[in-house]
């Protein structure tokens, strides 16, 4: 979750040194040769966390699939934190390090189709997240009560500044055990479901089991001192428990604030079909940030008030209507959780489809015409300093504008469509096809192109790789209009909607900017609002 003017800053100071990748940058955002061999199955973290040191210690178990035989696997950890210790099977294993990876010499020989085992022992005081959730790290609080109040964050960082992991999101583990050990008088929380608990000494350990699979940055802990409640949801797939961990001072407010979840869920389920956990349930987490995606824990910070931080990003007064955070951070269950990029590059996959949903609950909840005015009211934000789509290999991702120019590519779309319910339709399949998978940007596209039997090659790339907005030149003389488009890539010829007096009337520009003539009768013309181009009358 990077969002708003913080989003465009940080994006902004990103692009000057975006073009001067370093071997870290291709280590971190590579399938690198000591990657490519093997294949996620389950991860087994276990994490002693100590507030008042602001050290954490612990391991994690890896079991991967051997697709082919090799001798060094690597695996991710940022400094400050180093690997203490690394076995297999109980032999102990030499390491080099190049930065955040850390390639391991195995002395048992790999054979593809078994399945191995390698310990990592770690700790150290993990980096600390100034600005939480952009910069990302460990968060190191307090609450008004002076009572630790701890949570990570790490998206496009990378869940290596704070546990060792497989670090690149093209590799997802099936399933995961996260263990927690926390002073005695706190509650740790993370992914799934609770398993377990008990108590030792001045500590008490919260297991928690994630029965589907997830991606790294969507791993996450959370600590303090909370107070839990809860509810269940009949949804398309049967009940869904639904669970709430807030401070006890936020109670009262979390208990009405919160309803609008199962109000979120009626409309994203609708759209996107069932939600795409229910076996490890969906749970929101106070923190002492803004909030974030983490996969069946998501986390909240939004001050229990609708709009993003009380302001309606739209400027429309519907983004007044519902709570940013819940509804934006929990469209990622689906849209980064469910369906995941696999390299950043294509983070538009996460961020486009989310920012579109914040429409589409308005859409379910209070109309088409609300929809409509929040997401063309977002345009204002648009910045296109460039292609929404980043590099690939070196975990860059593109422009802030994959946010509200991403949510204004998919209300296009939606118009081209002219059908609703195969829009959603569309939607839902697409939640079915790429259920529980990683995923690039041109699958996405194909799958669209396909699905709504349109060649939408050009479309994309417009919209996704250049940051040319296409500009409709028209004459019109009330008898006649000559149009074309200008400002566009090859082969672009997106059909538009006008009116004419109130009439509605389509146009089919031809390819490569030639003028078209079409016998259009009217006193008055408008370019329908609905698309995302800029219009220029000629006289």
């Amino acid at each position: 979750m990077k969002y708003l003017v913080i989003a465009i800053f940080l994006f902004g100071t990103l692009v000057a040194s975006a073009q001067n990748f370093t071997r870290q940058d291709s280590l971190r955002g590579s399938i690198t040769p000591e990657r490519e061999w093997w294949d996620l199955n389950y991860y087994d973290l276990n994490l002693k966390v100590q507030p008042d040191k602001e050290f954490i210690a612990g391991y994690n178990i890896i079991r991967y699939k051997v697709l082919e035989e090799n001798d060094v696997i690597q695996i991710d950890l940022q400094e400050p934190l180093k690997i203490d210790a690394v076995s297999q099977d109980k032999e102990d294993l030499d390491f080099t390090s190049e930065g955040a990876a850390h390639f391991i010499h195995l002395k048992k020989k790999q054979i593809p189709g078994e399945f191995n085992e390698l310990y990592v022992q770690y700790s150290g005081k993990p980096r600390k997240a100034i600005r939480a959730p952009w910069d990302g790290g460990f968060s190191w609080k307090q609450d008004k009560n002076g009572n630790p109040f701890v949570a990570t964050s790490c998206q496009g960082l990378g869940a290596s500044v704070w546990w060792p992991n497989k670090d690149h999101m093209y590799d997802e583990v099936d399933s995961m055990r996260i263990r927690i050990d926390v002073p005695k008088d706190l509650f740790g929380v993370a992914n799934g479901r609770l398993r377990d608990s008990y108590s030792y000494g001045d500590y008490t350990n919260y297991e928690w089991f994630v029965a589907n699979p997830i991606n790294n940055y969507g791993v996450n802990v959370n600590i303090g001192n909370y107070v839990h409640f809860g509810e269940k949801y009949k949804g398309e797939k049967g009940t869904l428990d639904l669970d709430y961990y807030v401070l006890p001072e936020n109670l009262e407010k979390a208990k009405e604030q919160f309803k609008q979840v199962p109000m979120m869920l009626d409309a994203f389920e609708h759209w996107f079909g069932p939600y795409p956990f229910y076996e490890d349930s969906f749970k929101l987490v106070e923190v002492p940030y803004l909030g974030m995606e983490h996969q069946s824990s998501v986390t909240y910070g939004n001050g229990y008030q609708n709009g993003y931080l009380g302001r309606d990003l739209s400027g429309t007064g519907w983004g007044l209507k519902f709570d940013f955070i819940i509804i934006h951070e929990a469209g990622h269950e689906w849209f980064a959780n469910n369906i995941t990029y696999k390299d950043i590059a294509d983070m538009w996959i996460h961020e486009g489809f989310t920012a579109y949903s914040e429409n589409l609950y308005l859409d379910y909840h209070f109309g088409s015409e609300a929809s409509a005015d929040y997401v063309i009211g977002t345009r204002k934000n648009i910045q296109n300093d460039r292609p929404i789509i980043g590099p690939y290999d070196v975990n860059q991702s593109g422009s802030g504008d994959m946010y509200y120019k991403g949510a204004n590519i998919l209300h296009t779309l939606r118009q081209l469509i002219e059908d609703d319910k195969k829009w959603r339709q569309i939607l839902r399949k697409m939640n079915k096809t790429f259920y529980h998978q990683t995923v690039t940007s041109q699958q996405i596209e194909q799958f669209l192109s396909t699905e709504t039997e349109k060649d939408l090659s050009a479309f994309f790339n417009q919209y996704l790789r250049t940051t040319k907005i296409p500009i409709l030149e028209y004459k019109f003389d009330g008898e006649n209009i000559d149009y074309r488009y200008v400002d566009v890539v090859e082969d672009f010829d997106m059909p538009i909607r006008i009116f004419a007096d109130d009439k509605e009337i389509w146009l089919f520009p031809e390819k490569n900017s030639e003028w078209k003539t079409e016998s259009i009768k009217g006193k008055e013309l408008m370019v329908d609002r609905n698309f995302y181009i800029e219009t220029k009358a000629l006289k």
